[in-house]
C-alpha cells in the first residue's frame, strides 16, 4: 500500500472508492516533462540557497532524468493509491534516494506546483498551436498563385453579392488565423508568469529565489501574490477562449467547403483521401472530416463553458474542484490541434472547379452595386442610383439575362444621360476591375495583400 503524502495526521486509511474517485493520474500523466523540469528548476534553486547540497542536487537531477526516460519508455508503473503524476514522480525518487527526495517538496505545495506545471504545458501548447496556424495561413497564401485569375461570388446571407478574387477570398482566412495567433500570443503573457515559490497559499519563511526558478524555467515574470497563485485559472479560462474561437474559424471555413462541395454548388473537388463513402449508395464521396470539424467545435465550446461554471463561485485560494480543469483544457486542446493537422493538408490539396464557377458567374447579377457606384460616378445620390439599379434588376430578372444584356433603352428609360459606356462596367469581369479601396477585391489590391503575407509568413519561418 503507498503512503500518502499528507497521512500523519490521519489514523485510518482512505476508502478504496475515495482513491478512485479523487485520482487524476489517468489524465495528468501527461504533465510528467514539465513536473519534472519544474523540480529540476526548483532543486537548482534550493542548492543555491543552501537548502540543498550540490551533492544531493546531483541525486535528484540524475534520477529524476531517469524518471522521466522511464516515462517515456512506457515502463514507468502508475498506482491509483499516489493520486497523480506529481506524487508518483516524488514516490520514485524517494524510493530511489531516499530522505534525499523528500528534501525536494521544501518550499513547496502541490497547489504552486501543480500551477506551474499547468502553465508550462499550456505555454507549450500554444507555441504548438502558433506554428499550426501559420502552416494553415501558408496553405492559403501557397494557393493563391494557382487561383490568381479565378473570379468566385462573394456571398451574404448565402445570396450572391458581389465577385471576388479566389485569393481575396484565401487571405480572408488569413487574417481570421492571424488574429487567432495574435490572441495566443497575448494570452501567452499572461500564461508566462511563475507560481512556483507561493507554496499552498501564503508563501515559505525559509530564504527561496523565486526569480531565479521563474529565469530558470523560462517564465517572464513572478507572480505577485501567493494567495492569487493558488486559485488562478485565468490563464486557463483564456486559453479555452482562445481554442473555441479557433474551432468557430474551423467551422465556417468547413461549412463552406462542404457547401461548396455540393452538386448544387459544383465549386470544389475535396482530396478523396479526406473523405468516405456510403455503406448502402455506391455514388457518394462524403465530406465527413469537414462535417466533425464543424461538430467538434461543439465539444470544445463546451469544455470552455465547463471550465466557466467549474470556477464560478470558487473561495479563495486552493479547492479540489480544480483537478477537473485538466480534462477539459487537454480535450480542447487535443481537439483543435487534430483539426488544424487535417485543415492544413485539405486546403494545400483541394481544388476549385473553375470551369463550373465561371458557367455560372453572370447568375445573381454581381455587378449590380458596381453599376450603382457608376451611378455615383454620374452624380447620382447613392440612394436614388439604388432604386434605378433595383429596376433594372427586376427588368432583367424577368427576362433571364444578366444586366449587360439589356438593351440600352432599358438603362434610358430610368436615366436618359445615360450612353453606351455602361457596359464598360457591367460584367463580372469589368466589375472586379473596378475596385480601387485598399483591402478590396481588385487584382492591383489583391496583388498587394498576396506580397503582403507571403513576406510575413517568410520572415517568420
Amino acid at each position: 500500500m503507498a503512503a500518502k503524502a499528507w497521512q500523519g495526521v490521519f489514523e485510518t486509511t482512505t476508502d478504496k472508492r475515495v482513491e478512485q474517485f479523487t485520482e487524476s493520474i489517468s489524465f495528468d500523466h501527461r504533465l510528467y516533462r514539465q513536473d519534472i523540469a519544474g523540480s529540476l528548476a526548483h532543486a537548482q534553486m534550493l542548492t543555491k540557497q543552501g537548502l540543498l547540497t550540490e551533492e544531493e542536487y546531483a541525486q535528484i537531477e540524475t534520477n529524476l532524468k531517469e524518471i522521466e526516460k522511464e516515462i517515456e519508455a512506457g515502463t514507468f508503473p502508475y498506482q491509483i493509491e499516489l493520486e497523480d503524476i506529481h506524487m508518483h514522480i516524488e514516490r520514485a525518487l524517494i524510493e530511489r534516494i531516499g530522505d534525499t527526495g523528500r528534501k525536494l517538496h521544501t518550499a513547496r505545495s502541490r497547489n504552486d506546483q501543480v500551477a506551474t506545471d499547468f502553465r508550462l504545458w499550456v505555454r507549450d501548447a500554444i507555441d504548438d498551436l502558433s506554428g499550426q496556424l501559420r502552416q494553415l495561413q501558408k496553405a492559403y497564401v501557397g494557393r493563391c498563385e494557382r487561383d490568381k485569375d479565378t473570379v468566385i461570388p462573394g456571398y451574404t446571407h448565402l445570396q450572391r453579392a458581389q465577385p471576388v478574387l479566389a485569393p481575396h477570398y484565401w487571405l480572408a482566412y488569413c487574417e481570421k488565423w492571424e488574429r487567432d495567433w495574435s490572441r495566443l500570443m497575448d494570452c501567452r503573457r499572461r500564461v508566462n508568469v511563475c507560481s512556483l515559490g507561493s507554496a499552498a497559499l501564503a508563501g515559505s519563511s525559509l530564504p527561496i529565489d523565486r526569480e531565479m526558478t521563474a529565469q530558470l524555467l523560462g517564465f517572464e515574470e513572478v507572480a505577485r501574490n501567493s494567495l492569487d497563485v493558488a486559485s488562478d485559472r485565468d490563464f486557463v479560462l483564456e486559453f479555452g477562449f482562445c481554442l473555441s474561437v479557433i474551432a468557430l474559424h474551423l467551422s465556417t471555413w468547413a461549412e463552406e467547403w462542404i457547401l461548396w462541395s455540393t452538386t448544387e454548388f459544383d465549386f470544389i473537388d475535396l482530396p478523396e483521401t479526406f473523405c468516405t463513402g456510403s455503406s448502402i449508395m455506391p455514388q457518394k464521396i462524403n465530406p465527413d472530416v469537414l462535417e466533425l470539424i464543424r461538430g467538434k467545435t461543439a465539444r470544445v465550446i463546451g469544455n470552455l463553458q465547463a471550465l466557466m461554471v467549474l470556477v464560478k463561485g470558487l473561495p479563495l485560494a486552493y479547492n479540489r474542484d480544480l483537478q477537473e480543469d485538466k480534462p477539459r483544457i487537454f480535450d480542447a486542446y487535443d481537439t483543435v490541434h487534430d483539426c488544424l493537422a487535417l485543415a492544413i493538408p485539405m486546403v494545400e490539396q483541394a481544388e476549385l472547379r473553375r470551369e463550373s464557377i465561371a458557367s455560372r458567374l453572370e447568375h445573381g447579377y454581381l455587378d449590380a452595386t458596381t453599376l450603382m457606384e457608376y451611378f455615383i460616378q454620374r452624380g447620382i445620390p447613392q440612394r436614388k442610383g439604388h432604386e434605378l439599379v433595383g429596376k433594372l434588376v427586376r427588368q432583367a430578372t424577368r427576362k433571364k439575362v444578366p444586366l449587360a444584356e439589356l438593351e440600352l433603352e432599358a438603362f434610358q428609360e430610368i436615366e436618359p444621360s445615360l450612353t453606351e459606356e455602361v457596359y464598360e462596367v457591367l460584367g463580372v469581369q469589368k466589375a472586379i476591375e473596378r475596385f480601387v479601396s485598399y483591402g478590396s477585391t481588385s487584382p492591383a489590391q489583391v496583388a498587394k495583400q498576396v506580397a503582403f503575407w507571403q513576406e510575413k509568413l517568410a520572415q517568420e519561418s
